[in-house]
């Protein structure tokens, strides 16, 4: 953060260039001309463009870089943070990286001029002195690397630090490291002279500044926005300082009927201004991307600017900016001290007359927000304000004279560049989510920094055998099966299943990739995938989810076809191999790594402990889904079913499923009971359906028992001769499956509209963003059943052992896709899906959720999440089609094979699925005569 925003004495520019001290003795043996780039699976990363920039943005960008052509210092390898004022701070030097770093990838400079400005860089930086020996000085003279004042005046002490400005390079230096790793020992010697740990105090950031009696004393430093952004910063290098993240404390102001985040700690009774402004929020975003509360925020800032212009017809972007003309320096707010739309300076004097447009505010919410039609406006404002020769864009435009601010600054034009970069990106922040969590040790002059951007997942439960979670288990170690594929299966073949009807949008490419990235981060060398993120463990549920998520991988075009086609055939050949419970059906739980069968604890268990009709439906399904779209693939799906036997899993029209009990003598016996867990039954049903098996009485039906919520009658269970189990929970997980794979019949609409509506009336009633769904956590209770209905009781929150305990509800990410692609057009879904967008970690996929009651991310990834979201996507991309839409082929082996009859394994008898697909404008499965 620029100095003039805290520091009166500077009045007349920005802040310059990054400062800091590397140790020579790290680097004596150490030449620019060894540090000349390598391409790297990181920096290959780095310079992958999937939205390339138009000719008019391309021209943005060569008009923004030219500013740091025109105003660079060869002495220092610096640049001026003002156009042609040589003085400056480590903020806007972060700005200088950060905008060095996106004209390499924009193609502006070639990886010579890269390598020749960092490296000149990084030796001015080694021959800057420190402020007392700790941390740089808060500004430097440009041209000759001095310690200066506010007036650009040499200074022997120097002035103090600011721990924002920090922050601001801490981030640039990460970006540097990752995408240019050959820089990494050489920005770790930097840091290592550095004492950063000085700037951190009681888990929040201090500067440091002189007083009148030339003692130093150490300030807090930061409020809401941008002190959340610049503990990030701290935060990759493994500093903590998690008051500073927090948001409190604070308060909401309603202004335009939005309610904005406030810092409390005011000019009044600090001394600060709590300013809110786009800058920190835009950084956040393009660099970070947003958490779940950040994003709220982030989002009432830009939507209240929107609400200003559609009140007052004045378009409104406003941030702090260098202005032409005196005080030189203001800051045009959303709120500052008590004030709405405040233009002041630091000393919060008022300069109403002085607001303006700013063009890296216009900039920055137009690509955070791609989709917004104002954000377009704002850039049509100011994207013609640069003088004739181009080498700037200007701050901004005055809203009340309407001329240009014609202040040329690095801020303005890094920003700019930054954000181009980050829309070229295809809107993929610059530094991973994770790198947010990590726990890195901080750099020393013995221990260097650890590199990683992402610490190791905590140990979170998996999805259980119904698609919900079970508690954490434990690891086995044994020998490593390795996949044998099937054989190649020859060139893919026609199919009837939709393919998206125009490529996704670069936002809805960038949620698909998110998710996908769980199914690559969890595959074993088995071929099979995790459930959960850190237990190698898999259910035929899970392996259904796996199959589902590869289909929709590969109908979004994330995949390749050769990529696709290994993953198949390597999972087809492992699940052929699996072991059989009794030698008739898959074990409920196999170990991912050596492929024996597990209980639920992942232990080892020689016998088993029996199967699950509700997993070894979802698994037919799947099977169903991948043979009718991808019939090359057809005899090898059919292989497998056609090797089990199903005697004991249907029966009259039923499903049973078997748990391994102990007889009275210790002897090992399975108990078969009849499947009756409300929505997992009837999806189940479907799937045994599409081959060939009467499960009509475990299919959906007009018989259920409800009780009201929300005005709304809300099933319990189906009607059977057995009362409901008082204990049971209404849970929307497998509806939602249901809906986006086989349609939602008129039967299953009277169960599932009701469920919705109470969800949506909850949200009217409370203004609670509301789902119902079974999620897992990353600590005890490990299992969180979010209800509609658990135990007799409406939004019941209970474990997995029926204990409530309703601090820990959850809003689930996946079930707001899956809402908002099954109801589209509801703004209640709209608004729900909105809040869990940027809910994911780069490299692991979507987290499971947040809390109802704070708003603080569930820290734990699921295969069952995961592949949810990306049915959903395809669902939405294919125009509303269930993802299994054609007529099955019955020239596959399944049904050409002899009479099932004669094989004494339970085959239905008849040739053809007992469901059939209903065309009517919608789309859905229902049941066809049972007989042969």
């Amino acid at each position: 953060m620029r100095l003039i925003k805290r520091y009166p004495q500077w009045i007349r520019c920005t802040a310059a260039f990054l400062v800091g001290l590397m140790l020579q003795t790290l680097l004596a043996g150490i030449s620019p001309t060894q540090l000349f780039a390598q391409p790297t699976p990181t920096n290959l990363a780095c310079e992958q463009i999937r939205n390339p920039l138009t000719p008019e943005e391309q021209e943005q960008a060569r008009i923004a870089w030219q500013y740091f052509v025109k105003n660079y210092q060869p002495s220092t390898g610096f640049t001026n943070s003002v156009g042609g004022y040589p003085s400056g701070s480590l903020w806007d030097m972060g700005n200088y990286l950060m905008a060095l770093n996106s004209a390499r990838w924009l193609k502006l400079i070639d990886q010579s001029e890269f390598d020749a400005k960092l490296n000149a860089f990084l030796n001015g930086l080694g021959k800057l002195e420190l402020f007392e020996g700790i941390l740089p000085n808060k500004t430097y003279h440009a041209a000759n690397g001095k310690m200066v004042n506010y007036n650009n005046e040499p200074t022997d002490r120097g002035i103090g630090w600011s721990a924002l400005d920090i922050g601001r390079m801490l981030a640039a230096f990460h970006v540097i490291r990752t995408c240019h790793p050959q820089y990494n020992d050489w920005i770790k010697g930097v840091l290592a002279r550095w004492q950063i740990d000085r700037s951190v105090q009681d888990g929040q950031l201090y500067g440091a500044m002189i007083l009148p009696d030339g003692k130093t004393m150490l300030v807090q430093e930061g409020r809401l926005g941008y002190e959340e952004y610049a503990v990030r910063g701290y935060q990759l290098w493994g500093y903590q300082a998690p008051k500073a993240l927090a948001f409190e404390p604070f308060k909401l102001v309603d202004i335009y009927g939005i309610k904005i985040p406030v810092d409390e700690r005011d000019f009044q009774t600090t001394n600060a201004n709590n300013y809110i402004v786009s800058e920190s929020y835009i950084l956040d975003g393009i660099e970070f991307g947003f958490d779940r509360e950040m994003a709220n925020y982030a989002s009432r800032v830009f939507q209240v600017q929107e609400r200003r212009f559609q009140q007052t017809g004045q378009l409104t972007a406003v941030t702090e900016d260098n202005i032409d003309g005196p005080p030189y320096f203001l800051y045009n707010t959303v709120y500052a001290n008590g004030q709405a739309w405040a233009t002041i300076t630091d000393t919060n004097k008022p300069y109403p007359q002085l607001r303006s447009i700013s063009t890296k505010a216009a900039f920055g919410w137009r690509y955070l927000y791609p989709e917004s039609g104002y954000g377009q406006q704002l850039v049509n404002a100011v994207k013609m304000l640069y003088g004739p020769e181009k080498d700037g864009f200007y701050a901004g435009l005055y809203e009340e004279t309407k001329q240009p601010n014609k202040a040329l600054t690095g801020n303005t034009n890094g920003l700019i560049l930054e954000i181009l970069y980050y829309k070229a990106r295809g809107n993929r922040p610059l530094i991973p989510t994770g790198a947010n969590n990590t726990t890195a040790m901080p750099p020393s002059a013995t221990t260097p920094a650890n590199t990683s951007s992402v610490s190791s997942p905590t140990a979170t439960p998996s999805p259980a055998t119904n698609g919900t979670p079970s508690a954490p288990i434990a690891d086995n170690t044994a020998t490593v099966a390795i996949a044998t594929p099937i054989p190649p299966v020859g060139d893919p073949q026609p199919s009837q299943c939709s393919l998206p009807k125009t490529p996704l949008t670069v936002p809805k490419r960038r949620y698909a990739e998110a998710a996908w990235r769980y199914f690559e981060a969890q595959t074993e060398p088995s071929g099979l995938v995790n459930d959960r993120s850190d237990v190698k463990a898999a259910t035929l549920w899970g392996l259904g989810d796996y199959v589902v998520a590869l289909h929709a991988a590969r109908s979004l075009d994330l995949i390749s076809p050769q990529k696709f086609d290994q993953r198949v055939r390597n999972l087809l050949g492992t699940v052929a191999q699996l072991p059989l419970f009794t030698g008739e059906l898959p074990h409920r739980g196999y170990n991912t790594r050596t492929l024996k069968p597990v209980d639920y604890g992942n232990n080892p268990t020689t016998d088993g402990i029996g199967w699950s009709a509700i997993d070894i439906g979802r698994f037919l399904t799947s099977l169903s889904i991948l043979k009718t779209c991808h019939p090359q693939y057809a005899a090898a799906v059919d292989a497998i079913p056609l090797d089990w036997s199903y005697l004991r899993i249907v029966r009259d029209g039923a499903l049973y499923s078997a748990k391994t009990t102990q007889r009275s003598n210790g002897q090992a016996a399975p108990r078969i009971t009849p499947e009756t867990r409300l929505g997992y039954e009837e999806y189940a049903a479907r799937g045994f359906q599409l081959w060939g098996f009467d499960a009509g009485r475990s299919e959906v039906s007009d018989q259920y028992q409800t009780v009201t919520v929300e005005g709304e009658a809300i099933p319990l269970g189906r009607i059977r001769p057995k009362a409901t189990n008082p204990d049971s929970a209404t849970l929307h997980n497998a509806f939602l499956f249901y809906g986006l794979e086989f349609g939602f019949d008129p039967k299953m609409k009277t169960l599932v509209n009701p469920m919705m509506t109470a969800q949506m009336k909850r949200y009217q009633r409370t203004g609670q963003l509301t789902t119902s769904g079974t999620a897992l956590v990353e600590r005890s209770p490990y299992i969180v059943h979010s209800t509609l209905v658990g135990k007799g009781n409406a939004w019941a929150t209970l474990d997995d052992a029926g204990n409530a305990i309703p601090e820990q509800r959850l809003v689930n990410t996946a079930a707001a896709f899956a809402y908002d692609a099954l109801w589209p057009q509801t703004p209640a879904f709209q608004e729900l899906r909105t809040s869990v967008l940027d809910l994911y970690s780069p490299l692991l996929g979507y987290y499971e959720g947040f809390y109802e009651k704070n708003g603080k991310v569930a820290h734990a990834f699921s295969g069952s999440t995961n592949s949810l979201i990306l049915a959903a996507l395809l669902y939405q991309a294919t125009g509303s089609q269930p993802l299994l839409h054609t007529p099955l082929n019955l020239k596959t082996p399944w049904w050409q094979a002899s009479p099932k009859e004669d094989t004494g394994r339970g085959f239905p008898s008849r040739r053809t699925p007992t469901i059939e697909f209903v065309r009517n404008g919608e789309g859905y499965w229902i049941s066809q005569p049972t007989s042969p």
